[in-house]
């Protein structure tokens, strides 16, 4: 019998060991979990539409809970907390395909007028402060076909908001497919937290740390 109870006492302890990983594991993957769902989230920037604030190769985190803490695998905003303004830099659904995720900066808000002349920003018929907007292309495209530089004015609707890439130039945003609804943004970017230049295959060891504005 005795044999019997330390054969019993040297294979608890392994299963008790085998059992706290498990349980330790499985928290980890609950937390980071609730973390990515509810809280923050990575991105990787692959283009260069948001030049020169985001580059490509930017690894940015985007803070999930600003905007509303959402119901998960569902579009409904269980706790609202403040609405995306004018400058924020936002990830959301594209519209035309959902699977995608797309960055851009939030540049009119529901109710307001929108209108592009020669390139030139104004909302509700006042140019806009726009310190962010990089113009690379000196040469303005007119034409309603051409948005690009001279669009509008138009009219946000409720709910949905218009945004552009920073790099004007270069960037496939509200002008060309419409208006971000609001319950496909998924959170607002703030912190560039690794950066690749996958250019010449170097760290860009000084945007690290950097705000995103």
């Amino acid at each position: 019998m005795k044999e019997l109870t330390s054969s019993e006492n040297t294979v608890r302890p392994k299963k008790n060991i085998i059992r706290e990983y498990g349980e330790a594991i499985l928290i980890a993957v609950i937390l980071a979990l609730f973390i990515r769902t509810f809280v923050v989230q990575a991105f990787k920037i692959p283009s260069g539409s948001m030049q020169p604030t985001l580059l490509i190769g930017d690894h940015i985190l985007v803070n999930k809970f600003i905007y509303g803490i959402k119901l998960p695998f569902s579009d409904s905003v269980l706790i609202p907390i403040k609405d995306p303004e004018q400058g924020d830099i936002v990830v959301f659904e594209f519209p035309e395909d959902t699977k995608k995720d797309f960055i851009k900066r939030v540049i009119a808000v529901p109710g307001d007028t929108i209108e592009i002349r020669n390139k030139k920003v104004y909302i509700n018929n006042l140019p806009i402060d726009d310190p962010y907007g990089a113009y690379p292309n000196p040469h303005s495209m007119r034409g309603a076909a051409r948005p690009r530089d001279n669009f509008g004015p138009v009219t946000v609707p409720p709910k949905s908001f218009f945004v552009m890439g920073d790099n004007r130039d270069h960037s496939y945003d509200s002008r060309f497919w419409g208006f971000v609804k609001q319950s496909a943004i998924k959170g607002k970017a703030f912190i560039i937290y690794w950066s690749w230049d996958t250019e010449n295959t170097g760290v860009r060891w000084k945007r690290l740390g950097d705000i995103v504005r």
